[in-house]
């Protein structure tokens, strides 16, 4: 009774300081948010105090026996123990629980409290960063002389913390610091735990890494897709347009800094660029594949490259033309002209499809002979290839026959130009087709030796600390 009504008292120090042992067990981490390069964390501690007060021994003989009494805490001396790096103006601990007293004089102090602290964060790895937040604890009134902290364990208790669903504690080991600051003589001592956290990145690798992702390997299809279908183009603004609006949704997901680049700013980065860079070869293979003879003329080392020396590294094989085409016999005339040569009616019948027979009784074909024979001078001062004019220019053909040869002669001259430069245009769309494959194969490995390289460095960085 006579303790109950007399309050609470100065330091109960007599000769040699009084030891006060500290632990803190974690009950809940809750960070708060990332602010200006900081992250202010929410946390449920059991900040557990437990120093010998002399003055408050009694025998227990003397009071039925009694060795435990619990008192409120305002009717005793408390450490001021405070938390340095605290977030908000509140740096006391509540006062409303009781402590436990043995008759030894020891004192168990147990406040619940929730500290709003502060601490320096690198988001370089976001979403696969590492962070360690300290909690410092130390008497803000009295120095070493007076109050000398001891660690209980060199661990912050975890086993009654709640597993938290955004950072996981890899270890949260404690040290003991005895500080001269500038303002003071004194010496101070306080405890300081390390609270090593690890970033959950399942949230973050499903809502941000993956889609940005698959949208890396939508832009190496553009690449495989052909320039005759037209839809190359709007395929890769497609894709960036896709990209661009996944970025205006994920833009509050980042921690907005400037003092470095976070490691998924850098991916979103890179798939930007290399989206871009989709678009502007997709152009220049476009205009490769429409290039027409008129207006563009192959060089050398474009053909010796791009069509005999890169196909056979890139496993390209073009089709071979129709042999076929080239092996068949060469007509001497078209059988609508071998029929007005033919004697006869009759014996145009032995002839098929222009070509000359075997058989060398045919009258017919002895007649083309013969004819051929005697005309041979002329085929040498002809400039077409095709032979049929010399075949034809003699006296006996009428003019409307004569006329009829021209035309079919300007038509096969037109068709052979056409041909010619229907080739030249299969060669342009073969070049553009051997750039579209090589750029595929390089986007391909600069897609995933530039993601594994990017999101390696976490965890290299992971197996340091």
């Amino acid at each position: 009774r006579h303790f109950m009504h007399r309050g609470s008292r100065a330091l109960p120090a007599a000769g040699a300081p009084p030891a006060l042992a500290v632990q803190l067990i974690l009950n809940s981490l809750c960070p708060q948010a990332v602010i200006h390069y900081t992250m202010e964390s929410l946390n449920t501690l059991l900040l557990t105090a437990i120093w010998n007060d002399y003055k408050l021994r009694w025998n227990p003989a003397d009071y039925g026996g009694a060795e435990f009494i619990r008192v409120p805490s305002g009717q005793i001396w408390r450490p001021d123990i405070v938390l340095y790096n605290n977030a908000v103006g509140d740096f006391q601990v509540d006062d409303k629980t009781k402590a436990l007293l043995k008759y030894t004089g020891d004192v168990t102090w147990i406040p619940p409290a929730i500290f709003k602290s502060s601490c320096k964060i690198d988001v370089t790895y976001f979403p696969f960063d590492y962070q360690n937040c300290t909690m410092k604890f130390g008497s803000w009134s009295y120095d070493k002389a007076k109050i000398d902290l001891v660690l209980i364990g060199s661990t912050m208790n975890l086993k009654d913390y709640w597993e938290s669903g955004e950072w996981a504690i890899i270890k949260a080991p404690g040290y003991k610091h005895d500080i001269k600051y500038n303002c003071c003589e004194e010496i101070y001592t306080d405890i300081t735990y390390s609270l090593y956290i690890r970033r959950l990145p399942l949230f973050y690798t499903i809502n941000m890494i993956i889609p940005c992702l698959l949208i890396s390997f939508l832009t190496v299809l553009v690449f495989y897709l052909p320039s005759d279908c037209g839809e190359k183009v709007t395929l890769c603004i497609s894709v960036l347009l896709s990209l661009t609006v996944f970025l205006l949704v994920i833009t509050e997901t980042i921690p907005s800094t400037s003092l470095v680049i976070p490691l998924i700013g850098e991916y979103l980065l890179f798939t930007m660029i290399f989206v871009t860079l989709s678009i502007v070869i997709t152009v220049f293979v476009l205009n490769v594949h429409y290039r027409t003879p008129k207006t563009h003329t192959m060089p050398v080392w474009v053909r010796t490259i791009f069509l005999n020396l890169l196909p056979r590294i890139m496993f390209m094989t073009r089709p071979a033309n129709d042999e076929e085409n080239n092996q068949k016999p060469k007509p001497l005339f078209t059988s609508e002209f071998s029929n007005l040569n033919c004697i006869n009616g009759s014996e145009s019948k032995c002839c098929k499809d222009g070509f000359a027979c075997q058989d060398m009784a045919c009258s017919c074909c002895q007649y083309q002979r013969t004819k051929f024979s005697d005309f041979s001078g002329n085929l040498t001062r002809s400039s077409s290839s095709e032979s049929v004019d010399p075949m034809f220019s003699f006296s006996v053909l009428s003019p409307e026959m004569r006329d009829a040869i021209e035309s079919v002669k300007y038509i096969a001259e037109n068709m052979k130009m056409q041909n010619e430069a229907k080739e030249i245009q299969d060669d342009w769309k073969y070049v553009a087709m051997v750039i579209d494959r090589i750029f595929l194969w390089v986007f391909i490995l600069v897609c995933i030796l530039g993601t594994a390289g990017l999101f390696l460095q976490p965890l290299m960085a992971g197996d340091e600390m």
